[in-house]
């Protein structure tokens, strides 16, 4: 068993300190607390973590084969890759690689959703015969990676009604419906009218799992596919709308993960509670290692819990946030995988 070391965190400061690369220079001040202080200040948050047995892992819902076949080399060939979050070629998938998939392709879209940055977001469809499944995928983008490190709040201070409650982001609503239709409206109802009784797996990473929590939402509350044949994991999602639409996208699907690897700072941004923004369960938190055969934590019980990621207090690490499973995710599929 190890110490969860919790700190009590006096300020965290960030400078720009370089003009020419706009660069972040950050500082913060801490101490530790006895643990008597820790649990009256801190009740919600145990002090120890215990070591999870993933295979028995105690929880309400069943365990997520799709984020558990990135870590099992057994059956890691029949995983949803996450897309490249750099390059946007239709041959940085490979989807037909040996390293990768054995799938078919039906197209990847790439469309600009920030004019100002110039941005490209890229998302593709996709087939799994094997496992019955049509496969959306939405890469993340390195503008937008680009606007959480200069603290830009802009990207979440505008925000948009949601078709199935609540509000969401702007910049991510926007970023999906141009995706949408540009054409994956039209890839995804031909995929499931060739395979209609195939589930459809969405999934992304970064400002990608923000679309792809938008993606799988939208197909439920439009009937394209109903809420029991979609299963969404993201990974490093930021939080994408508001409290009333992560009410509404809870009761949507029971298949939805967001994994989180340690101190990632995206699936903090923005804030809770700024503009009301909440994420939407459940989370699939690991703590510092993500080899194979490490334990995670599946926090069902609320949207936002402090027994995951929610419970550090020092969540600032753009390392973390860029390798998911001991991939460096911006160049895992220009590697073919490997």
């Amino acid at each position: 068993m190890e110490t969860f070391n919790l700190l009590q965190l006096r300020r965290q400061l960030n400078v720009k300190c370089d003009s020419v690369k706009k660069d972040i220079c950050s500082a913060y001040t801490k101490f530790k607390p006895k643990q008597s202080e820790v649990q009256k200040f801190y009740p919600r948050v145990d002090t120890t973590w215990p070591d999870l047995d993933p295979m028995t892992c105690s929880t309400d819902l069943p365990p997520p084969p799709l984020f558990r076949s990135l870590v099992d080399p057994e059956i890691q060939r029949q995983s949803v890759p996450t897309s490249n979050t750099r390059t946007t070629t239709a041959s940085s998938i490979h989807l037909s690689s040996d390293a990768c998939l054995p799938s078919t392709l039906r197209r990847q879209l790439n469309v600009v959703c920030d004019a100002v940055k110039k941005d490209i977001c890229s998302a593709y469809t996709a087939v799994l015969n094997d496992n019955k499944a049509i496969v959306i995928s939405f890469r993340g983008t390195q503008g937008f990676l680009q606007l959480i490190e200069e603290a830009d709040k802009s990207v979440f201070q505008s925000q948009s009604p949601w078709v199935a409650g609540g509000k969401v982001s702007k910049y991510f609503g926007d970023a999906f419906n141009t995706l949408w239709n540009a054409g994956m409206k039209d890839d995804v109802s031909s995929l499931l009218h060739k395979n209609p009784t195939f589930e459809v797996w969405v999934t992304g990473h970064s400002l990608g799992g923000a679309m792809a929590s938008l993606a799988a939402s939208y197909i439920v509350k439009n009937g394209i596919a109903t809420g029991d044949k979609v299963k969404l994991v993201t990974y490093g999602q930021p939080r994408t709308g508001t409290t009333p639409f992560a009410v509404a996208h809870d009761a949507q699907m029971a298949y939805s993960y967001r994994v989180t690897h340690n101190r990632d700072i995206v699936p903090h941004i923005p804030n809770e509670g700024m503009e009301d923004y909440k994420h939407h369960k459940s989370e699939v938190f690991y703590k510092e290692s993500m080899n194979p055969g490490a334990s995670y934590k599946v926090c069902s019980s609320a949207d936002e819990s402090n027994d995951c990621s929610n419970g550090l207090l020092i969540t600032a690490s753009v390392s973390d946030h860029l390798t998911y499973f001991t991939k460096d995710v911006s160049q895992w599929g220009e590697a073919g995988c490997n």
